[in-house]
């Protein structure tokens, strides 16, 4: 199928700007007249330097990160900081406040558990996680060594639509599916972490932003890979980063500037998810799972509620070029996520599938 023809609303690894891979492309065999790819040459070089550098601070730019706040680009997917926030963060005896709003905060929260005690702040698995909890249903500890939440959950559609107050406890937040789409105050923030492949660059990077205050208190038994103050000393090259994944985030980071940065991002990606949930909410036969107020821009899951509706649903929109809609193995549905390479026209042709599917299966 020809790639003019396809739109892919996978939920990751995703789309990634056509802009963006076309300067890849012209820059694969021979990047900046080095006479070598990206992919080849040693992360020690300057011309390698000069791409680490210059993303590191396009980066500190897009989201104002201030220098209170070290950048690292990492290895392992977020998944890794499941175990690398408590090793890091939670001393022995000690206890951390989550959050539990979807499957990878919940992850997270049983990761955190073999390091120390776990206070679930809040838990909407028992209203199969359609909604974010305010900030007067959080629990708080006031001696919890942080708390942690996930901005955005991918599988079941939610986004946290403000940032909690947690008093003198840091913050710690998993930003994997919602970074770079919305400003963020980060020096709110003691942590955040983010997989790369959503809205930044290929798997393979992780961008952790950190308050340089709360390094350097790792447990003695933490691995040598795992501890935020070695990859602060070491400005993330203790061993080799995933050079390839740095190298696109800067060119989507250059992409980024001339959509008017995230703050004109965060304009693009609340027109794209309204046009989706205003059809889906006037629907006779589709409907949205989250409910509003704690609906995400990112990923929106819907479905008819009959199963094999659903299938051929997904059947037709792959037939016409419409991938990847099918929901999470663990959520079924549907799910479109519309993350910020996804450009309107996908969004226009998902809706003209939507009501042609409507129309056939249901009437008019």
């Amino acid at each position: 199928m020809d790639r003019d023809q396809v739109f892919n609303f996978s939920a990751g690894p995703s789309v990634l700007p056509e802009q963006v891979l076309l300067r890849a492309q012209a820059e694969m065999l021979n990047y900046n007249g080095s006479g070598m790819s990206v992919m080849e040459m040693s992360h020690r070089s300057k011309v390698y330097a000069e791409i680490f550098d210059e993303t590191k601070a396009e980066f500190r730019k897009a989201l104002s990160v201030p220098e209170t706040h070290e950048i690292l680009f990492l290895q392992g997917g977020a998944s890794t900081q499941f175990s690398m926030v408590p090793l890091n963060l939670l001393p022995a005896g000690g206890s951390a406040d989550y959050a539990v709003t979807g499957h990878f905060s919940n992850s997270a929260a049983k990761e955190a558990e073999k390091f120390g005690t776990v206070n679930r702040a809040a838990d909407t698995t028992g209203a199969k996680h359609t909604y974010i909890p305010s900030q007067s249903e959080l629990k708080l500890d006031p001696e919890a060594a942080y708390f942690h939440y996930c901005a955005n959950n991918t599988i079941y559609g939610t986004e946290w639509q403000y940032v909690p107050e947690t008093g003198s406890v840091p913050l710690v937040s998993d930003m994997s599916s919602d970074i770079l789409s919305r400003p963020v105050e980060v020096s709110k923030f003691g942590l955040i972490y983010a997989g790369a492949q959503k809205n930044m660059a290929p798997a393979g990077l992780t961008v952790v932003m950190i308050d340089k205050s709360l390094a350097g208190n790792e447990r003695p038994e933490t691995p040598l890979m795992l501890s935020y103050q070695r990859m602060i000393d070491k400005d993330s090259m203790f061993n080799t980063p995933p050079c390839w994944c740095i190298y696109i985030l800067g060119l989507v980071l250059d992409w980024l500037e001339t959509q008017g940065g995230v703050t004109g991002m965060e304009q693009i990606k609340r027109e794209r998810a309204a046009k989706v949930y205003e059809y889906l909410d006037n629907s006779k036969l589709f409907h949205a799972n989250a409910k509003p107020g704690s609906r995400s821009d990112m990923n929106v899951t819907f479905r008819t509620g009959d199963e094999n509706l659903d299938a051929a649903f997904v059947a037709g929109a792959a037939a016409r070029g419409l991938l990847n809609l099918k929901g999470h193995r663990v959520a079924g549905g549907m799910r479109a996520s519309l993350y910020n390479a996804m450009p309107m026209a996908g969004v226009d042709a998902l809706l003209k599938y939507l009501k042609e599917f409507e129309v056939e299966h249901h009437g008019t």
